[in-house]
C-alpha cells in the first residue's frame, strides 16, 4: 500500500514547480555556494562549513512576489557560516545562472561558536577513543576497548574563569557489551577535552572508578525480548483508496482550505511559510502565518557536581535539529497513508548531504469530531448532525544523543494550527553504588531508577518563532485577563468573571508567565468583523513550568528564552534565534531576554510571537530502560477571524 501511494503521489501530485523565494537550497545550489567560497578564499588551515541555507529575501519583496507569483523569481542568496583559521566567518553568496558570487564576507567576533558538524563530532570521538590514556584507563577497569563508545558533550559558558577562546567539547564514554543501551552504562570518571579547531586532545582525566551498571534488562530491541509480552491489539490500517487530498507543487502545499510553503532547514528542521486559509464566506484567501519554525531547545540538567554541571544544552544551535533528523520508517514513525520527503543540507566539506525520509505528511483521522450536536428539545423531532475532524500533519523526528523529539505541525479545516512535541528515547543515567533507596543518604539530584543507576533531573524548553500576519502585516498583541467581580446584589449570585482587555504597546508589556488566567490574542486592529470585533488568532499555550534556576546562574543566562512563555518583538529578519545565533559557549548576550529590553513599539506593527513550552522532568522507574512518549503542545486558534464557524458548510459523510 505504501509503495502504491508513493507511486500515485510521485506521478499525480508533484506538479511542475516554480521557484518560491523560500525554497531551500537544492543540492546543486549548495555545491555552487560552497565551491564559490572555496575558490575565493585563501586558506592556511582547513575550511569547515557549519551552516548553509537560504538567505531570507526582504519581506516586502516576498509579499509583492506572492501577489503575482508568475513574475520573475526573486534573486537567490545563501547565508553561510564557516570556520577557518580559528575564526567564524559569515558569507552571503548570490546564485544566478548556475554561478555563485560572494556578496559579502565578515569575521564574527562576538561570543559563542557555530553549530557542531556531524563529521567533527565523529572525528573527536575517534580521536578520544584512540588516545593512549583513555585506552589504558579502560583496560585498568577490565573493559574491552572495542565495546567502548564515545559521545560529544558541549560545555556551556561559566564566566571569565573559563577559557572562552577555544572551541572545545568533552568526549565522554559508555559501554555497549551485551546491550545497545549505552546511555544507562556510562564509564564515569574518565573524560577528555578535544579542541575541534586543532582536533587534538587538550585534557584528560581519570578521577574515579565507578560501578558499571549491569546490562541485563536494559536492551530495548524487539529481537532481544522474551515472553511474557505487553498486551497486544489487532492491527489498524489507514487507507485512502483515492490517494491523499493534498497537492504539492515544488515546496508549496495545498490541502482543503489551506495553502502554505514547506521547507527544511539544517538548524531548525521544518519551516512553514506564507500560510493562508480560504474563507468560504468572503471567497478569498486570507493571510495567517508568514513564517514559523522551532527556534531553540534548551535542556539543562540539574546535577551541579563537577562531572555534570556543564550539561546545559542548546540543541538547535549546538547540534542542529534539522541536520540531526533521522530517516522516518514507514508504517511506524508515520502511518501507512503518509508521503515521505527527502531533505538536503551542506556537509562539513561543503558537499550536499541527503537526509532520506526527513519528514512526512499525512492526513489524520482517528475518530475525532469537528463539530456535532444532538437536539431533542423540539417536540417530535430528534436532530443529530456530526462532522468528522480530518487534519493534515507534517512530522519530523530529531535525535540528539539519548533523546528522540517527535515534532508535528497540524493544520485543521477550522483554521487552527496545532503544534505537538513528543519526547521519548533514553534517560541519561548516572552511576551510583546504591541498589535500593534505603541506602541513599546524600542528595542524588534525581531518582534511583534501577540498581546503580540514577536518572538525573532536567528540563526541556522549546521556543517557537511565529511571524503571524493576521489578515495583513500590521498586528497587535492583547492580553484578555480573566478577572473576578462582585455582583451588585440584584440577584442571588455574588460573583462572576469577565475579561479585562490589556493592550501591549511595547515589548516589555507583552512578556507573559502563566501565573494567572489570561487569554492571549494576536489581532489586526485595522480589520473588524461585520459586528465590530477585531479579527485575530488566539494562542492556547502549551505546558510551561516556571524555570527554577537562579536568574544569575550561567545556564539560565544562556537559556533566558524560558524566562517567559510569550515574547513579542517587531519583525526583523535578522532576529530568528531565541538563544542567539552562536550559542555554543555563548554568553547569552543575544537571547530574547536581551533583545526585548530595547522595548520597541509593537502596537499595530509587523510583529513576531515567540512561544516557549517546557517540561520539568523528574525521572521515574516507568521510564527505564526506554521512555514512553511524553507529549505536549499548543494551538493557534481563530478568534473572531471568521464571521461564523468556517466549517459549518462541511458536507456530511
Amino acid at each position: 500500500m505504501a509503495l502504491s501511494i508513493l507511486f500515485l503521489f510521485l506521478f499525480n501530485f508533484i506538479l511542475p514547480s516554480f521557484s518560491h523565494p523560500f525554497d531551500p537550497l537544492s543540492p546543486l545550489e549548495i555545491q555552487i555556494v560552497t565551491s564559490t567560497i572555496k575558490s575565493n578564499f585563501n586558506l592556511t588551515s582547513r575550511l569547515t562549513f557549519h551552516y548553509v541555507g537560504i538567505n531570507e529575501p526582504n519581506k516586502h519583496d516576498v509579499l509583492l512576489w506572492l501577489a503575482n507569483p508568475r513574475s520573475p523569481p526573486l534573486p537567490r542568496e545563501a547565508f553561510v557560516v564557516a570556520r577557518a583559521n580559528k575564526q567564524t566567518r559569515e558569507f552571503l553568496v548570490s546564485i544566478a545562472d548556475g554561478r555563485g558570487t560572494i556578496v559579502s564576507q565578515s569575521v564574527y567576533r562576538g561570543s559563542g561558536f557555530p553549530t557542531l558538524t556531524f563529521e567533527e563530532q565523529t572525528e573527536a570521538i575517534d580521536l578520544a577513543l584512540k588516545y593512549p590514556s583513555v585506552v589504558s584507563s579502560m583496560e585498568k577497569r577490565g573493559l574491552n576497548v572495542s565495546n567502548v563508545v564515545g559521545s560529544v558533550f558541549t560545555i556551556g559558558w561559566f564566566g571569565q574563569a573559563h577559557n572562552e577562546t577555544q572551541r572545545v567539547v568533552k568526549v565522554l564514554f559508555f559501554y555497549k557489551e551485551s546491550t545497545v543501551n549505552v546511555w544507562v552504562r556510562p564509564v564515569e570518571g574518565v573524560e577528555t577535552v578535544v579542541d575541534l579547531d586543532q582536533m587534538v586532545v587538550t585534557e584528560f582525566q581519570d578521577v574515579q572508578r565507578c560501578v558499571l551498571p549491569k546490562s541485563e534488562g536494559t536492551d530495548y530491541r524487539a529481537s532481544s525480548m522474551q515472553p511474557p509480552f505487553a498486551a497486544e491489539t489487532k492491527p489498524i490500517n489507514v487507507v485512502q483508496p483515492l490517494g491523499p487530498s493534498f497537492v504539492v507543487k515544488g515546496h508549496t502545499v495545498s490541502w482543503a482550505n489551506w495553502d502554505f510553503h514547506l521547507s527544511f532547514d539544517m538548524r531548525v528542521g521544518i519551516v512553514i511559510s506564507t500560510a493562508s486559509i480560504y474563507d468560504v464566506d468572503q471567497r478569498k484567501k486570507r493571510q495567517v502565518l508568514y513564517q514559523g519554525s522551532l527556534s531553540e531547545l534548551f535542556v539543562p540538567y540539574q546535577d551541579p557536581t563537577e562531572e555534570w554541571y556543564y550539561r546545559t544544552f542548546m540543541d538547535a544551535g549546538e547540534f542542529g535539529m534539522g541536520s540531526a533528523a533521522v530517516e522516518l520508517e514507514p508504517h511506524h514513525d508515520c502511518p501507512s497513508n503518509a508521503v515521505f520527503f527527502d531533505a538536503f543540507h551542506g556537509g562539513q566539506d561543503g558537499n550536499p548531504v541527503k537526509l532520506t525520509n526527513a519528514y512526512c505528511m499525512f492526513e489524520k483521522y482517528a475518530g475525532n469530531i469537528a463539530w456535532r450536536h444532538t437536539e431533542s428539545a423540539i417536540p417530535g423531532e430528534l436532530i443529530r448532525e456530526v462532522r468528522p475532524d480530518v487534519s493534515l500533519v507534517i512530522r519530523t523526528i530529531t535525535v540528539i544523543g539519548n533523546y528522540d523529539y517527535i515534532l508535528d505541525w497540524e493544520f485543521k479545516k477550522c483554521g487552527s494550527i496545532k503544534f505537538a512535541v513528543s519526547l521519548t528515547g533514553i534517560m541519561e543515567g548516572k552511576t551510583t553504588p546504591h541498589k535500593h533507596t534505603s541506602e541513599i543518604k546524600e542528595e542524588i539530584y534525581g531518582l534511583l531508577v534501577a540498581q546503580n543507576t540514577i536518572g538525573i533531573n532536567h528540563d526541556h524548553f522549546l521556543t517557537y518563532y511565529l511571524d503571524l500576519d493576521i489578515d495583513g502585516q500590521e498586528n497587535s498583541f492583547v492580553k484578555g485577563k480573566l478577572t473576578s467581580f462582585k455582583t451588585d446584589g440584584s440577584t442571588p449570585r455574588k460573583s462572576y468573571w469577565s475579561v479585562v482587555r490589556e493592550e501591549a504597546k511595547k515589548e516589555l508589556d507583552a512578556r507573559n508567565l502563566p501565573t494567572e488566567p489570561v487569554e492571549l490574542y494576536i489581532v489586526n486592529p485595522n480589520k473588524e468583523t461585520t459586528i465590530g470585533n477585531q479579527v485575530g488568532y488566539r494562542l492556547i499555550p502549551g505546558p510551561m513550568p516556571r524555570p527554577l534556576l537562579l536568574e544569575d546562574d550561567y545556564p539560565q543566562r544562556r537559556g533566558a528564552l524560558c524566562d517567559h512563555n510569550v515574547w513579542i518583538t517587531p519583525y526583523n529578519r535578522s532576529e530568528k534565534w531565541a538563544g542567539g545565533m552562536y550559542v555554543d559557549r555563548g554568553r547569552g548576550d543575544e537571547t530574547l531576554n536581551i533583545i526585548t529590553q530595547r522595548n520597541r513599539d509593537i502596537w499595530n506593527k509587523d510583529i513576531v510571537l515567540w512561544h516557549t513550552i517546557g517540561f520539568h522532568h523528574h525521572p521515574s522507574q516507568d521510564e527505564f530502560p526506554i521512555m514512553p512518549t511524553l507529549s505536549g503542545g499548543f494551538e493557534l486558534r481563530p478568534t473572531n477571524f471568521f464571521e461564523r464557524n468556517p466549517i459549518l458548510k462541511m458536507k456530511a459523510p
